[in-house]
C-alpha cells in the first residue's frame, strides 16, 4: 500500500515537473543541441543559451527560425517562447542561422566560430542553388572547402577518388558540361593543391570573400505586388531594398541603399518605402500576408541598424574582441611560423638522411660489384692455370714423343742398308718420318709458347686479383666511415627544441601588425588573381559547356558579365532613385 502511494507520488511529481519544462531541439549547421527549458523562459533566454553553449559573441548576425505553415519566422526575444507560433511538438524544433549578413566578411567577422558557421550556411545555400553561383567561381569554392575539411594536399594521401562521395558543386553546375566525376575532381584537386599552406580558417575566409561577390548572397527575397498589380520581388540584404522582376533574381530594376530611406512602415498588407528626397516618390507595394509584412520589416530594421553601426565607431564589446582576435591571429602566426621551421628543419632532416641512406645504398651496391669482380678474376685466374698446365703436360707429351721418333728414325737408320728396294723404302719412310718429327717439333715449339702465354695472362689474372682486392679494402673503409645510422645525424643537420623557441615578444608584434597592413595593400593585386583564377577555369571548361542546358540564370548572369553589371555596381548607377522612379511610371 505504502508503496503503490509512493509510485502514485512520483507520477504527479514527474507530471508537475514536465509542466515547469519544455524540450528543444535547436539544429545548427554542423550538428544539434537539445535544451531543457523553463515555462517562462523568453526567447533571448533560449537564444543566448545556444550562444554560450557554442562560445559565439558575435550574436548579432544570428537568430531562432522555425517553420509554420509555408513561410519561415524567427523567434521574438522579448517574447515567451511558448506564447510564439512554435511548433508545439516536443521536442520543438528551432534552426540557429545567420539572419544578417555583413557588407566585408573580412573586415566584420572576428570569431572563427562565427566565421565557420557563415561558411557553413553559405555554402549549403549554394549546393542547393539558393544562391546562383557560376561554374568556374563553382570550382575554385569547392578547392577551399576541400581545403577547409582535409588541410594541406599530399598527394601521397589525396590520391584520385578521394572526392567521389563528396558534394562540392551545385547539380545545375555538373549538367551544364561533358564532364565526367573525374574530370571534376582533377581540376578542383588542381586548384586545391595550390592553397597549401592556409590554415582552416584562412580557406573558410577565402570561400567566403568569393561567395560575397555574388549577386544573390546575403539576399531574402519576397513576393510582391505594386500598386499596378504587377508581380514582382523584393530583395532584402545588408546594403538596402532592391525590387526585381520575377524572371530575374540577379538584376535588380531599382535598389534603395539604407541611407536614401527615410521611413519604411506597413498597415495590414501594404508596405510603404520613403525615400530621403521630398521630390522622389513613395515605393508602395502589397504582399500576400500580414506574416510576410512583419518579417520584411523585422529584416530592413536589423539590416538598417548594422549598416548604420557599421558606420559608426565599434562598440568597447566589439574593439576588444578585434583586439583579442588580432592578438590569436597574431600569436596563431607566430606558431604556424615555428611550426613551418620545424617542419623545414626536419624535411631538411629527412632529406640529408635519405641522401646518406642512398649513398650507403651505392656504396653497398659497389662493394658487392667489386666482390664479383674478384670472384669472377679468381675464377678466371684459376682456369687459366688449369689451362697452362694442360699445356705443359701436352708439350711434354710432344716433346716425348718427338724424342721417340727421332729414336725411331736412328734405327731405321742403322737398319736400312738391307738392299735397294728396301732402302729405297726405308728412305721414304724416313723422309715421312722426319716430315712428321719436323712437324712435332713445330708443335712442340707452339705449345710451349702457349704455355709461356699463358703464364703471362695467369700473372696478369693474379696482379688483378691483387688489384681487385686492395679496391674492395678501400671501399669497405669508406663504408665504415662514410655510412653513418640514421640516428646517428651529422651535428650540423641536428635540431633541438630550444633552437627553435623564441619568446612572444613586442617587436614580433610591431612586425606583425606592419605584415598585416601590408597584405590590406595587396589586397586589390589578389582580387587581380583571384579574377585571373576565375577567367582561366572557364576557358578551360568551356568548351565542354552544353549550351542547350543553360538556365534562364545561367544566360542573364553571362549577359551582366558582358555588360560589366553586378550587384555592387547597381549601387553606384542608382546614385539616385530618380532611374527607379522612371522605372516605375513605366510600368
Amino acid at each position: 500500500m505504502a508503496s503503490s502511494l509512493a509510485a502514485k507520488m512520483g507520477f504527479h511529481s514527474l507530471l508537475r515537473k514536465q509542466a515547469r519544462h519544455f524540450n528543444v531541439r535547436i539544429s545548427t549547421m554542423e550538428s544539434d543541441l537539445e535544451f531543457s527549458c523553463e515555462m517562462k523562459w523568453k526567447g533571448k533566454d533560449l537564444f543566448e543559451l545556444v550562444c554560450r553553449t557554442l562560445g559565439l559573441r558575435e550574436t548579432w548576425f544570428f537568430g531562432l527560425q522555425y517553420n509554420i505553415k509555408d513561410a519561415v519566422a524567427w523567434l521574438k526575444m522579448e517574447k515567451k517562447v511558448l506564447e510564439q507560433e512554435v511548433p508545439k511538438e516536443e521536442p520543438i524544433t528551432l534552426y540557429f542561422l545567420a539572419r544578417f549578413y555583413p557588407e566585408d566578411v573580412e573586415e566584420e567577422l572576428v570569431q572563427d566560430i562565427t566565421q565557420h558557421l557563415f561558411f557553413l550556411q553559405v555554402k549549403k545555400k549554394i549546393l542547393e542553388e539558393e544562391i546562383h553561383c557560376p561554374p568556374e567561381a563553382s570550382v575554385l569554392l569547392a578547392s577551399y572547402a576541400v581545403h577547409a575539411e582535409y588541410g594541406d594536399y599530399d598527394p601521397n594521401v589525396h590520391k584520385p577518388g578521394f572526392l567521389a562521395e563528396q558534394e562540392l558543386l551545385p547539380k545545375r553546375v555538373i549538367n551544364l558540361y561533358q564532364m565526367t566525376a573525374e574530370m571534376w575532381e582533377e581540376r578542383i584537386t588542381a586548384c586545391y593543391a595550390e592553397h597549401r599552406g592556409r590554415m582552416r580558417n584562412e580557406a573558410e575566409m577565402e570561400y567566403l570573400k568569393i561567395a560575397q561577390d555574388l549577386d544573390m548572397y546575403g539576399i531574402n527575397y519576397f513576393s510582391i505586388r505594386n500598386k499596378k498589380g504587377t508581380d514582382l520581388l523584393l530583395g532584402v540584404d545588408a546594403l538596402g531594398l532592391h525590387i526585381y522582376e520575377l524572371d530575374n533574381k540577379l538584376t535588380p530594376k531599382c535598389s534603395f541603399p539604407w541611407n536614401e530611406i527615410r521611413n519604411i512602415s506597413y498597415n495590414d498588407k501594404e508596405f510603404t518605402i520613403k525615400p530621403l528626397g521630398k521630390k522622389t516618390n513613395v515605393f508602395k507595394f502589397n504582399s500576400s500576408r500580414l506574416r510576410v509584412n512583419k518579417l520584411i520589416l523585422q529584416l530592413c530594421i536589423g539590416n538598417h541598424d548594422l549598416f548604420m553601426r557599421r558606420r559608426r565607431v565599434d562598440p568597447l564589446e566589439v574593439q576588444q574582441m578585434k583586439a583579442q582576435a588580432k592578438e590569436e591571429r597574431a600569436r596563431k602566426q607566430l606558431e604556424r611560423q615555428r611550426l613551418q621551421r620545424e617542419k623545414q628543419l626536419r624535411e631538411e632532416a629527412e632529406r640529408a638522411r635519405d641522401e646518406l641512406e642512398r649513398r650507403l645504398h651505392q656504396l653497398q651496391d659497389e662493394a658487392h660489384m667489386a666482390n664479383e669482380a674478384l670472384l669472377r678474376s679468381e675464377q678466371t685466374a684459376d682456369l687459366l692455370a688449369e689451362k697452362a698446365q694442360i699445356a705443359e703436360e701436352e708439350a711434354k707429351l710432344l716433346a716425348q714423343k718427338a724424342a721417340e721418333a727421332e729414336t725411331e728414325m736412328q734405327r731405321i737408320k742403322m737398319t736400312a742398308i738391307r738392299g735397294r728396294e728396301e732402302r729405297q723404302l726405308m728412305e721414304q719412310k724416313m723422309l715421312e718420318i722426319e716430315m712428321l718429327a719436323l712437324k712435332m717439333v713445330e708443335e712442340s715449339e707452339r705449345r710451349s709458347k702457349e704455355a709461356e702465354q699463358l703464364k703471362q695472362d695467369l700473372q696478369e689474372a693474379r696482379d688483378s686479383e691483387r688489384r681487385a682486392k686492395h679496391k674492395l679494402l678501400e671501399i669497405t673503409s669508406r663504408t665504415v666511415y662514410t655510412a653513418l645510422p640514421p640516428g646517428n645525424m651529422p651535428q650540423n643537420l641536428s635540431f633541438s627544441r630550444e633552437n627553435l623557441s623564441f619568446d612572444f615578444k613586442d617587436t614580433d608584434m610591431k612586425r606583425l601588425s606592419m605584415e598585416i597592413e601590408k597584405e590590406k595593400v595587396e589586397y586589390m593585386e589578389k582580387s587581380k588573381h583571384l579574377q585571373e583564377q576565375l577567367n582561366e577555369l572557364k576557358t578551360e571548361i568551356e568548351s565542354l559547356k552544353l549550351k542547350e542546358r543553360e538556365t534562364p540564370m545561367d544566360i542573364i548572369h553571362n549577359q551582366n558579365t558582358e555588360q560589366g553589371t553586378s550587384k555592387q555596381s547597381n549601387f553606384k548607377k542608382v546614385g539616385t532613385n530618380i532611374q527607379c522612379r522612371k522605372r516605375q511610371k513605366a510600368q
